[in-house]
């Protein structure tokens, strides 16, 4: 029997963000990870980049999921069942509101199906419900890893959510540089000064409409359709045929299909394709100022034909 889960009452989603980031901090279930914040400037893009010195964490969470997996044994799903402690709301009766645990900007939520979904798996329009309810809260930029490759750590379906700015400084999301020449009538078109294949396109609904779930699911399908990413069915799922990252604000929408999830060790997922960008220590912060970031985000992404 299923269920009946509530869904958000409007005006209450922040709160509860700030009244459970406190007690996850005080009970030790939130463990942000501390960064030294800086700013490279690549392709006409002041890049936020964050120095974490211990994603080490992380990374080795990945690594030994990864074991686990080669070894045949059930990966830890950390959603099912999730840490009370970092529950936040229920969003909808599909998904609910968790805190990223290991977070690097304060007040990360997760949006996550309650049900196990591949993370490969399409988004639908539940996806999109979810999402859009948790964007008319609060100013903020929604983000989707689609699949490994994409930078995606868990295989439990998930979008993720993230408050702007991402910077100290700058646009608040720093490839808004770029956006000013593109089309304002929602058509789908290219980033002038984006050197990787991508497609873009304004929402013509604000977040609190009623049709904003349909409007962004709509204007996703168009982004997959011309980026190439198709559908395969896969157990009893649509699922993407190639890894992507998603970006979506209150205005628009950009979708990246992904070749390699590192560059030369440095980690790039969706927020890297707005512009912010997190590596681990100092020599990998070296490393992308030699590289350039935009030059890591193309060789991360496929190259325009």
């Amino acid at each position: 029997m299923t269920m009946d889960y509530p869904s958000l009452t409007p005006g209450t989603l922040w709160p509860a963000i700030e009244r459970q980031t406190a007690h996850a901090l005080q009970c030790g279930a939130l463990q942000p990870i501390d960064t030294v914040q800086a700013v490279i400037e690549s392709g006409g893009v002041r890049f936020v980049v964050r120095q974490v010195s211990s994603l080490t964490r992380k990374e080795q969470q990945r690594e030994q999921a990864r074991k686990r997996e080669a070894q045949q044994r059930p990966v830890a799903n950390p959603f099912l069942p999730y840490e009370p402690d970092l529950f936040v709301a229920d969003i909808s009766p599909t998904h609910l509101a968790l805190l990223n645990k290991f977070n690097v900007i304060d007040h990360h939520l997760l949006i996550v199906t309650r049900d196990f979904r591949r993370q490969e798996a399409l988004l639908d329009l539940a996806d999109f419900t979810a999402l859009m309810t948790c964007m008319a809260e609060f100013e903020g930029i929604g983000f989707y890893n689609g699949g490994p490759e994409a930078g995606a750590s868990q295989p439990h379906k998930h979008l993720q959510i993230v408050p702007l700015p991402l910077g100290n400084t700058g646009p608040a999301v720093p490839i808004e540089t770029l956006l000013a020449q593109c089309a304002t009538d929602g058509s789908v078109s290219r980033v002038p000064g984006l050197p990787f294949q991508h497609a873009f396109a304004r929402l013509a609904a604000n977040a609190d409409h009623p049709e904003a779930a349909n409007t962004a699911l709509a204007c996703y399908r168009a982004l997959l359709d011309a980026t190439g990413i198709g559908a395969v069915e896969s157990h009893g799922e649509l699922c993407q045929t190639s890894p992507y990252n998603l970006l979506v604000t209150r205005d628009w929408m950009l979708l990246v299909p992904r070749s390699a999830e590192r560059v030369e060790g440095v980690s790039v997922n969706a927020l890297g394709f707005a512009g912010s960008l997190f590596v681990r220590d100092a020599g990998h912060l070296a490393l992308l100022e030699q590289l350039g970031p935009m030059n890591v985000l193309q060789r991360a992404g496929l190259a325009v034909s």
